[in-house]
């Protein structure tokens, strides 16, 4: 479930590809890394450690200071940052944000990797909030100190409208992970487990609204 892929640059700027995602099998849940490197073999590797558990592990493109850096969501509820030397042990996570808005009162999430920015890693996040009804918002952490929140969006970016309100999962919005493009923010998000759309914002406009 809930795969967010990310192409990833090593120490020697050659690229690979990671996907975090959770392992269901209806009891319990394990979270899972794969490892692409462009040829013919595919990776597979249970997470560990105290910080690896739950979902919504989302990797950061590259290493920070010499770390592998990660987006959790340890207690189900806030969103946590952890660091580590070895991309399969992760420990010690650090709470980076919890529920502030009306929009995500119940629950804050990540939708994906963080994308780099000059003016830091955008993260696109999730919200619930009343009748739990799902949000995409987002999220800028400085480039040097990741732990560090610069600003996020006061409203949300997308709200589940009366045609996408039905479905398997009713009354959600929601993404594994945006791009950006041409200075657009490109976001794929699903209709209520239904059906998949595609919406896009303008960076600059969406970098100044976060700082202001």
């Amino acid at each position: 479930e809930d795969a967010r892929m990310v192409q990833f640059v090593d120490d020697d700027n050659s690229n690979r590809y990671y996907a975090t995602y959770t392992a269901y099998n209806g009891f319990r849940i394990f979270p899972q890394l794969s490892e692409h490197d462009g040829g013919p073999i595919l990776k597979i590797r249970t997470l560990m450690g105290t910080g690896a558990r739950n979902k919504g592990l989302a990797l950061f493109p590259r290493k920070v200071d010499g770390n592998y850096i990660m987006l959790s969501r340890v207690d189900g509820e806030n969103l946590f940052l952890m660091k580590s030397k070895d991309i399969r042990f992760w420990e010690n996570p650090v709470l980076l944000k919890g529920p502030r808005f009306y929009w995500e009162l119940v629950q804050v999430g990540n939708c994906g990797s963080p994308m780099e920015t000059e003016d830091g890693w955008l993260v696109l996040t999730h919200g619930v909030g009343a009748m739990r009804q799902y949000c995409i918002g987002a999220v800028l952490l400085d480039l040097e100190d990741p732990s560090k929140v610069i600003g996020q969006t006061r409203e949300p970016l997308l709200v589940p409208t009366a045609d996408e309100s039905s479905g398997y999962v009713p009354n959600v919005v929601y993404s594994c992970g945006g791009l950006i493009h041409n200075d657009l923010v490109v976001i794929p998000y699903a209709m209520s487990d239904r059906v998949t759309s595609f919406a896009t914002v303008e960076l600059q406009p969406l970098l100044k609204a976060i700082k202001e």
